[in-house]
């Protein structure tokens, strides 16, 4: 589903459901001690498809282990993004030579509580959701923005290896299902450091409700990539 959502050279492994074939390799056990059963199948689940699609590049199934803040570590040359909610769970990755970062969140399709909306939208976002509600009150605006900030944050922390808080970036919700994410924080720089290319002061991404779900997604490509 959430292929529809992302270009040819992403690939994509999903479940809506946890499978019982999916297993926890070397190191990925140890990342799971405190872990419920269903938090403890979400991550199996998700890393399953994660070796899958892998797969689908001609890698071989690896651990995938945490790195710093928790992101996944992905094999040498490659980008991805996993994500997972309550009847949901997928794996998006690249070549490092085409796909720069990308960054995918799924969420139920349901309102935001209150608190949490509040803590997440700046004024500016609030107010552009207020219009597209008038228009479209068929569509929880609250929670796609949500996603669309986790989005922004799991492309941007590849690229930076810095925190972004929900204040930092402004997000433009389109009903065309797309979306635009201004990145407010003052420091751009790579985390490859000099000679490597700038982090987008702007993120285009996209969106898709479909099936109860909201999925958003963020790819970054290799402008140099043939």
């Amino acid at each position: 589903m959430i292929e529809k959502i992302l270009p040819f050279r992403v690939a994509v492994a999903e479940a809506f459901s946890d499978l019982p074939d999916a297993v926890l390799l070397p190191g990925e056990e140890e990342l799971t001690h405190g872990f419920v059963e269903k938090r403890r199948g979400e991550f199996a689940t998700a890393r399953h498809c994660a070796r899958l699609a892998l797969g689908s590049l001609g890698i071989a199934p690896v651990p995938i282990l945490k790195g710093a803040r928790g992101a996944p570590l992905w094999p040498q040359n490659t980008v991805g993004s996993l994500t997972h909610c309550t009847g949901y769970r997928a794996a998006v990755v690249a070549h490092r030579a085409h796909v720069r970062s990308v960054g995918i969140d799924a969420e139920c399709d349901a309102p935001l509580p209150g608190d949490v909306h509040g803590s997440i939208a700046l004024a500016t976002e609030q107010r552009r959701e207020r219009e597209l509600r008038l228009e479209h009150p068929g569509t929880n605006w609250d929670r796609l923005l949500f996603s669309a900030k986790e989005a922004v944050y799991k492309t941007w922390f590849p690229l930076t290896q810095r925190w972004l808080g929900f204040e930092e970036a402004d997000i433009e919700l389109h009903r065309d299902g797309s979306f635009t994410a201004r990145i407010l924080a003052s420091d751009l720089a790579p985390a490859a450091g000099r000679g490597a290319p700038e982090v987008p002061a702007v993120f285009n991404g996209r969106w898709l409700s479909e099936g109860g779900l909201l999925l958003t997604a963020i790819v970054v490509e290799n402008t140099s990539a043939p």
